[in-house]
């Protein structure tokens, strides 16, 4: 080669060099962290204070987490995540792999700074998936994850927080929607609402809105959705499902995961995941729905789910055939939790514990049986110790004799990866060497491994170690803003359901009088413990919202039309500490009427029972009776009726579960159910501004006898209400102006 040949080869390979290793990233300093994007890479965020400094290699800029001054494999978000999540596991202390195990306890966000106790679990305990419930305030979560985000980008291999939240957009009825402005959050109807749309569709895009909120408040798993087969109409929990049927639940879950999951363009980092992805964990395997007499397992007394209709494989299909099957890229939902219940009599070796204490529910059959390969997390509070029936403390539901780490142990042992509500690492250091004990060190080394990998792994796919840092202007832009309210808005429309229009008095157009009595709302204690709600006279929509529609008046003989707001029967849960301190078992009915009610028709003995605290097993309450609270509800309704003579009565009831309609149907010229809406809504729909689409996701039964004698664990199995007109309410039965629907989602799901 000559001179000039070798001259220009040598100029050229200096070219590409310097081509190649040109910096190919920017820097800039934001709302307390720095930005690094780059062309063709992923962006970064990072405190300068917390230690880590950018690594250049090949042009392109990477975390340097760990602070080692070299590019480790985890480091390296060119790498699949699965390899990323193994690399980083391998380095791990089993201190550090005992305390991504935990799950915090609840989190309310007041403003920006960590709290002293948020630190300590965070550093000593290794805590990184912190369950959020309420905020102050849609910056003041961002600037909270931010400085959550700095601190433990400071500890160790540098391991972001895994914000998580319960649902969070549920809709205030007193709340005014204005499609010019936004609001604190979308607002769309309950879970079983949404079914009552009987429009997977509509639930995905719920999803696919309902994330990128969650994803701009730092939020990056979601604690749902609740696919129970809601089977058992008593259940408390009824409200959070998608209802009854199997084939609505199946389509409803696949399409919730699905909106959750995906990432699309620039935000997604690869196989459907990314920026606006959030983890589903969905819940509660293999279905909390089938509790015996509706009785609800955060308590002793309902730890037990029963299947007198030998149908299990019916109650896990919303899992197996749904968020465990989805259309989208993610493939399945990334996380489930097992509900506190006894499976009562499911398990081929005869054991009968918790299900996140039986590894038949959880290995043989979630994972081996069903492929599931994600995090398995346990519902709040499992391993802890109760000192009573009906005390909402620990829920140990089986394993009450053995200690707090042996505990963690048997759960581990079953196959579960999280501990929901446990803060302390404690435990979990001796459920690892009782593991040593008995398997051996390197067994226990590659347990713990397993769980670790699942858990970063729904963290790299989501892109927090790259950038968890969010920006506070831009939070405040997303969160709640008018497109989303708007959205949220038509989904509680869609789910209205008018079970009746005598006469077609709806709609009720022109600007005509309308009398809208009050309604007393009892004192009661919440479903989770904490102080009683004190009672008090409850006007269900405020003037200023009726006179954008009528004229308000006191007197109902000056009314035109009356609109009657109540709520559906509220029992109890179905245990009662006086029967028990007057020498009863403790164990009362669950009503779903307003009248007092005696069970005449319950079973003589209890499928399943049994506690440490209980000197019997029969947990029967045949023949016992019980009171509903808001009776005067339903009286409201027939006083109305009384005062208004022959002019339309409106009802809308406010509506959780099945209720027994034939105390009030026939003192109502039409009825309205609402799944957790805004009053507006309901205007909108009596004045005709919007047409009723929705559909009964449940059946509603013709009295308390049918609800008895009907099966925990079969849909669809209870004899119903028929209406003065000849209309059954049934499953997928709802009216629109024309009358009875019959359009494609009947026909598809009935």
């Amino acid at each position: 080669m000559n001179t000039f040949l070798k001259l220009t080869a040598t100029i050229l390979t200096i070219g590409s060099v310097a081509v190649s290793c040109t910096q190919k990233w920017q820097e800039e300093a934001k709302d307390g962290y720095n930005l690094v994007t780059q062309k063709s890479g992923q962006s970064l965020g990072y405190s300068p204070a917390s230690g880590v400094t950018i690594i250049t290699k090949g042009g392109y800029a990477f975390k340097d987490l760990n602070r080692n001054g070299k590019l480790d494999v985890y480091e390296d978000w060119r790498k699949d995540p699965v390899v990323r999540a193994k690399d980083l596991a391998s380095k791990l202390s089993i201190e550090e792999i005992a305390g991504m195990m935990l799950y915090s306890g609840h989190q309310t966000i007041n403003g920006p700074e960590i709290t002293d106790a948020q630190r300590k679990f965070l550093k000593e305990d290794n805590l990184r998936a912190v369950l959020m419930t309420r905020v102050s305030s849609s910056a003041d979560a961002a600037r909270w994850n931010n400085n959550v985000q700095a601190f433990v980008e400071a500890l160790g291999h540098g391991i972001p927080a895994n914000n998580s939240s319960d649902p969070r957009h549920g809709a205030r009825a007193t709340a005014e929607f204005d499609a010019g402005n936004g609001g604190s959050i979308s607002m769309w109807p309950s879970s079983l609402g949404m079914a009552a749309t009987f429009d997977p569709g509509l639930v995905e895009e719920f999803g696919r809105i309902a994330s990128k909120e969650y994803r701009a408040l730092g939020i990056a798993t979601a604690l749902s959705p609740q696919i129970d087969l809601a089977t058992e109409p008593r259940w408390s929990r009824f409200n959070g499902t998608f209802g009854e049927d199997p084939e609505l639940d199946i389509d409803m879950a696949r399409a919730y995961v699905d909106g959750f999951q995906t990432s699309e363009g620039e935000a997604e980092i690869g196989g459907g995941w990314g920026y606006e992805s959030v983890n589903a964990m969905i819940k509660h395997w293999p279905s909390g729905g089938p509790e015996e007499g509706g009785r609800d397992a955060h308590y002793s007394y309902g730890k037990y789910a029963v299947y007198p209709g030998n149908n299990f494989a019916t109650q896990i299909r919303p899992f197996t055939e749904g968020a465990l099957k989805l259309a989208g890229k993610t493939g399945m939902a990334s996380a489930v939790m097992p509900y506190y219940t006894i499976s009562w009599n499911q398990d081929p070796s005869g054991a009968n514990a918790g299900n996140s204490y039986n590894k038949y529910i959880i290995t043989d059959l979630l994972r081996d049986t069903y492929g599931f390969e994600g995090v398995v997390c346990t519902d709040w509070n499992i391993t802890k110790d109760y000192a009573h029936v009906e005390g909402f403390e620990g829920k140990c539901w089986g394993m009450e004799t053995l200690t707090e780490s042996e505990r963690h142990f048997k759960v581990i042992e079953a196959g579960v990866d999280q501990f929901g509500g446990n803060n302390e690492k404690g435990p979990v250091l001796d459920a690892y060497n009782m593991w040593v004990e008995k398997y051996g060190e390197a067994s226990a080394r590659e347990r713990f491994e397993t769980s670790a990998v699942r858990l970063l792994l729904n963290s790299f796919r989501t892109g927090l170690f790259e950038n968890p840092y969010l920006d506070p202007a831009e939070t405040e832009k997303v969160v709640g803003n008018p497109e989303f309210m708007a959205a949220g808005y038509q989904a509680q429309l869609k789910s209205i359901v008018m079970l009746k229009n005598h006469g077609n008095v709806l709609p009720q157009k022109n600007r005509l009088k309308v009398y809208i009595p009050k309604y007393y709302e009892e004192a009661r204690r919440g479903m989770f413990g904490g102080q009683a709600a004190q009672g008090r006279w409850v006007d269900p929509v405020a003037d200023a919202m009726v006179d954008k529609y009528y004229e308000k008046v006191d007197n109902p003989r000056e009314a035109d039309f009356a609109i009657v707001f109540i709520n559906a029967p509220a029992s109890g849960s179905g245990y009662s500490v006086a029967d028990r301190e007057k020498g009863g078992n403790g164990y009362v009915p669950i009503s779903l009427q307003y009248e007092d009610y005696t069970a005449e028709y319950a079973r003589e003995t209890s499928i399943a029972g049994g506690d440490p605290l209980e000197a019997f097993t029969n947990r029967s309450y045949k023949g016992k009776t019980v009171s509903t609270p808001n009776k005067s509800h339903m009286q409201l309704v027939r006083d109305t009726r009384k005062a208004m003579g022959d002019k339309p009565v409106i009802t809308v009831i406010s509506i959780s579960r099945p209720m027994v309609m034939s105390e009030i149907e026939g003192y109502s010229d039409a009825i309205l159910l609402s799944f957790g809406v805004q009053n507006q809504a309901i205007l909108e729909t009596v004045s005709g501004a919007s047409e009723p689409s929705g559909l009964l996701p449940m059946q509603l039964p013709s009295g308390m006898k049918t609800v008895e004698e009907q099966f925990e664990d079969v849909p669809r199995d209870m004899e119903c209400h028929v209406d003065a007109d000849g209309h059954k309410y049934d499953f997928a039965f709802g009216m629109n102006w024309a009358g009875v629907i019959d359009d494609a989602r009947v026909k598809k799901y009935r």
